[in-house]
């Protein structure tokens, strides 16, 4: 099994896409409360990107904006900047305030930056940035979850009917049984076994069983029993959800969600480069670079990137790379 399958990076932004209202509820209840859900909410992803691709710090996990509309009768809307962050990292508190403040001067709009930890560090926990100079001060605080508290909250857990539990306890039990893969099964068929249990819509079932799959990744002797185990249970209950015809529907797109996290790590880590190496980085190039999806071509250009004498050179190689592919 290639143990870089383990990319949470796809599966939990999928994950929030399909139930943001739930992660707010679950991680922010006091800010959820706020959210006035009735009037829906937009993800502004892309506009994200734009904000803060010149003061990336850091290697991100997920990072997500969201237009909300404020319970306040002012009919105001509201920006919701959320990091769900892998590993302790030094610059990450930083990058909360840079992101926070830049979106604010994109939109002039309140942004609200909410950070889940899921790391494995009990002690790192950061919730602040800022600094004061010659009377100046600047500051920023913002809530935190912190995931591996909840491995003392897991009765609380099972009892709970809100997607994120299950979510939480399939991370939890991912990062636990990485070296121990029957372990691993054990623990998937259980959360599986769950999802039925729970009384989830049909849709929620095979939602959640892609997360649980795609981040409880087995290898491929162990995970046929692991099938094998389903789909005599599906037969026992009569709910054949997510094996036949679903089971290929998940694995097909299990393996391109990896395939093109694979895909985007090697965008952001060639622009990296080039943002540190050089004062400007052209949009143009940058909107070149994220439309390249051959991952050998990606390859070429990230070595590239660390011995480009400036953009245009750049730009100059890609048109020559660009133009030795064959065509369709």
């Amino acid at each position: 099994m290639n143990m870089q399958a383990n990319d949470y990076d796809s599966p939990w932004k999928e994950i929030l896409e399909a139930y943001f209202e739930d992660f707010m509820t679950f991680f922010f209840p006091l800010a959820a409360e706020e959210v006035d859900w009735d009037k829906g909410y937009t993800f502004l992803d892309k506009e994200l990107q734009q904000v803060v691709r010149d003061a990336e710090l850091g290697k991100r996990f997920v990072d997500k904006l969201v237009r909300v509309w404020q319970r306040n009768g002012d009919d105001a809307w509201a920006l919701v900047h959320i990091e769900v962050q892998g590993q302790a990292e030094s610059a990450f508190p930083k990058r909360m305030y840079v992101y926070n403040y830049r979106i604010f001067d994109r939109y002039d709009r309140s942004v609200a930056s909410l950070a889940v930890l899921a790391d494995d560090m009990a002690n790192w926990r950061p919730d602040r940035f800022g600094y004061e100079l010659f009377g100046c001060k600047v500051a920023i605080n913002f809530p935190v979850v912190k995931l591996v508290d909840y491995v003392a909250k897991w009765e609380e857990l099972e009892a709970c009917e809100n997607p994120f539990a299950v979510v939480v306890m399939a991370h939890l039990k991912t990062r636990e049984t990485r070296n121990d893969n029957e372990g691993r099964k054990r623990w998937k068929l259980h959360l599986v076994r769950q999802l039925y249990e729970r009384g989830y819509r049909r849709e929620d079932v095979i939602n959640l069983f892609r997360f649980i799959d795609w981040i409880m990744r087995l290898p491929d002797d162990i995970e046929e029993g692991f099938w094998e185990t389903i789909s005599q249970y599906e037969k026992e209950k009569e709910m054949r959800y997510v094996t036949s015809v679903e089971r290929i529907g998940i694995k097909k797109g299990t393996e391109q969600g990896i395939q093109q996290g694979i895909l985007q790590t090697a965008r952001e880590d060639i622009l990296e480069i080039l943002d540190v190496r050089f004062d400007i980085v052209p949009q143009t190039l940058v909107e070149r670079v994220n439309r390249v999806d051959d991952p050998t071509i990606l390859r070429i250009l990230l070595k590239k990137a660390a011995t480009a004498v400036s953009p245009e050179e750049y730009a100059q190689f890609m048109d020559q790379i660009m133009s030795e592919l064959p065509t369709q």
